[in-house]
């Protein structure tokens, strides 16, 4: 293709409908025809990005290849469309800011005036079409966060209207989701909500070509007519978007209302294809019709917001598909776990993940359950502070160092098993410091990973900054936790391993960012193989 297309999808009425959901369905639909498609989204937040946000607040924080600290959507993408983002598939308000107060720092507005119109309109519509621009896609998908009527995303609404109108009708759409709520009382779903949403957007001077309606109930025909009549769209074009089981249903859903065609008429491609689906639709068949079932409990201490784990909770989903068995993931809060209560909180379990996580709040917890794990033969998944957890335990409870700690924790411990890289002792700045994006692995030959990845060089995202103490390497190995895998530059100890167990596993990197429906991660597939193995012999 000449031209790469852009598509803009917009929200109304509430937030949390699902426009990544729709994004990256609509992208996988466009790819299954053959279209290369990559999907970005525009965050209306002042923070740079979502590294220094508490996870209750926003979620997870999705670590990209190349460093990027992104939003969880972003996840969803790459789960989606099995290709990897980058930093320009994600954009906060504060990174537009700051690029552009550099630029005025620097000289380079010539002694203009800077403002919102044209400099930071200019500046998002330059980061939209970066993707566009490279000439690796056919179609961008652009998300934009929060909803229509936010201050915060009014000038991201004018860039998308000054685009659209630069870039003509044929290369550039607007989808916009909103809600049709359900009144119980009257019995009866109410469009008033939409009018009023499309309404606010066409104040901004941008009309909606799609509308994406988020229902508990089926449109009537009827309803899409008024809806279509109302909101000056065709009627092929209001797409009911239904609720369903599980988000791997939604390209399916989307096929049937004809998101896909309706998009590719209005951008003036081909539409002479089927979506191939099968790959697909075979995950799909497997995770419904699980032919076993395990328990894995997650250990960790944001628990309550379960997109905290978001690519974690995924994963589960592709790897209990890959074995044909039902995970279900009981989340269990590290700091409601001590010696007397780990039991009764673990009974039941047939493995257990200890999380990523960062502070002191529900350590002993963490470390408790790495315990329990270890001399109940539990299969235990360490992963990033899970890790270090794994090691500090080993430490104290088997090399006989009691007040083994992470400096994180505590800055005074005499047996600093987890410390700080020398380069991380000076850094004053929190966001953007920590050891980012991806890094290689040497395996051990011998070792459980080896014989999982089935490699002895892998590539894994990281995102911390303390790290193993190799000071202690030597007696760990002695006392049985051997080293399965080191960073061949730094010499830095990315996986542990204990000898007299089924399946103990530590990494100091994030599986669970890798992990697609084509490619479910080699880890986690193998920890539910193991869960299910612990179930049987149970």
């Amino acid at each position: 293709m000449d031209t790469t297309k852009y598509i803009f999808v917009t929200g109304g009425v509430s937030s949390s409908l699902g426009k990544g959901i729709i994004a990256a369905s609509l992208a996988k639909l466009l790819q299954a025809r053959g279209y290369r498609v990559t999907i970005q989204k525009l965050d209306p937040y002042i923070n740079v990005d979502p590294g220094t946000l508490n996870p209750y607040e926003h979620g997870e924080c999705y670590v990209t290849d190349d460093g990027a600290e992104t939003d969880l959507d972003l996840g969803h993408y790459e789960r989606f469309l099995n290709v990897p983002t980058s930093q320009a598939n994600n954009v906060t308000t504060g990174r537009i800011y700051q690029s552009v107060i550099q630029k005025e720092r620097r000289g380079e507005f010539l002694g203009k005036t800077v403002q919102v119109v044209p400099h930071i309109t200019n500046e998002i519509k330059e980061r939209i079409q970066i993707l566009g621009k490279s000439g690796d896609y056919d179609i961008v998908i652009t998300e934009i966060g929060g909803t229509v009527g936010d201050i915060e995303s009014l000038p991201y609404i004018e860039s998308v209207r000054q685009l659209k109108w630069e870039l003509g009708d044929d290369n550039a759409l607007v989808i916009h989701l909103t809600l049709i709520p359900y009144l119980s009382a009257a019995g009866e779903l109410k469009t008033k909500p939409t009018q009023h949403s499309v309404k606010t957007l066409m104040e901004s001077g941008i009309r909606a070509d799609i509308l994406v309606c988020r229902t508990e109930h089926e449109l009537s025909d009827d309803l899409r007519k008024k809806l279509a009549l109302f909101c000056n769209v065709r009627k092929e074009a209001v797409i009911q978007s239904i609720d369903a089981s599980t988000i791997y249903d939604v390209p399916n859903l989307m096929l049937e209302e004809g998101l896909d065609t309706v998009t590719l008429k209005k951008l003036n491609l081909k539409d002479d294809s089927v979506p191939d689906l099968d790959r697909w639709n075979e995950f799909l068949k497997r995770h419904k019709n699980p032919k076993g079932e395990v328990t894995i409990g997650l250990i960790g201490k944001y628990v309550e917001l379960q997109d905290s784990y978001k690519s974690i909770l995924e994963s589960f989903i592709h790897a209990g598909a890959e074995n044909e068995v039902k995970v279900n993931v009981e989340s269990i809060h590290s700091e409601y776990i001590n010696a007397k209560t780990v039991e009764g909180k673990f009974k039941g379990l047939d493995a257990v993940l200890v999380a990523p996580g960062f502070g002191e709040r529900g350590i002993e917890g963490k470390i408790e359950a790495v315990r329990y794990a270890r001399e109940h033969k539990l299969p235990f998944l360490g992963i990033c502070l899970g890790m270090q957890m794994a090691v500090i335990e080993y430490s104290r409870n088997v090399l006989g160092l009691k007040n083994a700690n992470s400096v994180e924790m505590d800055e005074n411990t005499p047996d600093p098993v987890i410390s700080l890289m020398e380069e991380q002792k000076t850094i004053i700045d929190k966001g953007g410091t920590m050891r980012l994006g991806s890094w290689k692995c040497q395996l051990m030959p011998n070792s459980i990973v080896k014989n999982i990845y089935g490699n002895e060089l892998i590539e894994e995202r990281h995102r911390h900054r303390f790290e193993y103490n190799n000071a202690y390497r030597e007696k760990l190995e002695a006392a049985g936790m051997k080293t399965a895998g080191v960073n061949p530059e730094t010499g830095l100890v990315e996986i542990v391993e204990i000898e007299d167990h089924p399946w103990f596993v530590g990494v100091q990197y994030h599986p669970e960012y890798k992990s697609t429906v084509a490619n479910p991660h080699p880890l986690f597939v193998s920890l539910v193989k193991a869960a299910h193995e612990f179930s049987k012999n149970k």
